[in-house]
């Protein structure tokens, strides 16, 4: 059904609102949940719904991108599967970097005739969501569509930060606005009640929320695409898709599941640590859609003498005698006695170090990877391969956290977040 479904995954620009998490590695690379990378929920998605030929577009810091994905989606030769990174690069054609999400596919376009595709589906490196495109596809197919966007039910409140459609009462795209302000009146833009009996949503479950948000997923017909991209446009939210609303048959396709877009800092942690809580909003405990990711395998977690409650703990750690509330252990991280972590999303280490490596690390008096004796974190981001030394205290004596750049770290929308590779002396308090 979905041979002819060719996938495009937006890698996004420089990421600066994820800044420093995006200063070494593209935005999709961003390590998240513990052991995924934010990459791996359009691709799974993808794979638990038959399509198999993906492309990633990006042209940020694409290294780290480019090994995970390497080292993870290898299909076998007889299914023609693939998931590979195009990065930007310059050509006789084209020496410029991707202007915008549009441009990125348009420069591209080449590498994709060699394909076939009847259809495009383009989706976001940087949103956590659970879709079967199959259905998406049926919709698009049944109405005969040229485009069919999803779009997800959402209060008046949520829209002054989205893209919002109008529709008549088949569910076909007639308007869209981007994020109106609260002071707006966009009456005209309610959803008319018909569409939501045709998906089968509940009027009293889903009550308030009367408007239809574009999530940024797109079905073409491949001529369509290539029609629509035939212009120097560098958008797909901002230009491409308001125009072709003029132009073509656009259809919605409604998605009323957990959606959350992670742009910024505040997002990113509120999101992770959300996962940890005792009924998280996504869940990635689902055995016919999982997730997917580099497999590593590594040991289990080796737990002593602690207290750990609603957090994540992930493969190849090795906690000892810490108390730990409300946050998210990241692959192989050391953690050692006497430790107190509460809200943190820790994201772990890429390797282990040798004993003679740490015996260096003792004579240079530099800590070892990990999180040291004594100390107490609070509501922190720890990006990978950080040492904390022993006795810091993190989050605990300043209650004004004033965003910034500092020495050890930074503060992003009051979250405390210490870089990759970081090195915090023994002692440190911030």
């Amino acid at each position: 059904m979905n041979d002819g479904t060719l996938a495009i995954v937006l890698g996004g620009g420089k990421g600066t609102r994820l800044i420093p998490l995006t200063k070494d590695r593209a935005k999709p690379a961003v390590p998240f949940g513990g052991k995924y990378r934010l990459v791996d929920i359009p691709i799974s998605n993808c794979i638990n719904s038959g399509i198999k030929k993906i492309y990633i577009l990006t042209q940020f810091n694409s290294a780290s991108l480019h090994n995970h994905i390497s080292n993870t989606y290898i299909f076998d030769t007889f299914s023609q599967g693939f998931v590979s990174v195009l990065a930007a690069g310059q050509t006789p054609q084209n020496e410029d970097w991707y202007q915008g999400t549009a441009d990125a596919v348009r420069k591209n376009i080449m590498h994709f005739h060699d394909q076939q595709p009847k259809y495009y589906i383009i989706l976001s490196g940087d949103q956590l969501y659970r879709m079967d495109y199959r259905e998406m596809l049926k919709t698009h197919r049944e109405s005969n569509a040229e485009l069919t966007i999803a779009v997800k039910p959402i209060s008046r409140n949520e829209a002054t930060g989205l893209g919002i459609v109008g529709t008549d009462k088949t569910g076909r795209i007639v308007s869209f606005l981007e994020k109106p302000p609260i002071d707006m009146d966009i009456s005209d833009y309610k959803a008319p009640g018909s569409i939501f009996e045709a998906n089968g949503i509940d009027a009293q479950l889903n009550f308030g929320k009367e408007y239809l948000a574009s999530m940024g997923i797109y079905i073409f017909n491949a001529e369509a695409m290539e029609k629509a991209l035939d212009n120097n446009r560098t958008d797909f939210g901002k230009e491409i898709i308001p125009e072709t609303i003029h132009k073509v048959k656009v259809q919605t396709h409604i998605f009323n599941d957990f959606w959350e877009d992670i742009g910024t800092i505040k997002s990113f942690y509120d999101t992770n640590l959300n996962l940890a809580s005792l009924t998280p909003d996504f869940n990635f405990y689902d055995e016919l859609m999982p997730i997917y990711t580099h497999r590593r395998h590594l040991p289990a977690t080796k737990v002593n003498f602690c207290t750990i409650s609603q957090s994540l703990t992930s493969e190849g750690s090795i906690i000892t005698n810490a108390s730990i509330v409300n946050s998210i252990i990241g692959v192989r991280t050391l953690i050692e006695s006497g430790a107190n972590l509460d809200g943190v999303y820790c994201m772990g280490s890429n390797y282990y170090e040798s004993d003679e490596e740490k015996l260096n690390n003792k004579k240079r008096g530099i800590p070892n990877i990990g999180i040291g004796r004594g100390t107490i974190i609070r509501k922190a981001i720890i990006d990978l391969n950080a040492r904390i030394g022993d006795g810091c205290r993190i989050g605990i004596d300043t209650f004004d956290r004033v965003d910034g750049v500092y020495e050890f770290y930074h503060i992003c929308d009051g979250i405390i977040v210490i870089p990759k590779n970081a090195i915090i002396p023994a002692g440190t308090v911030v």
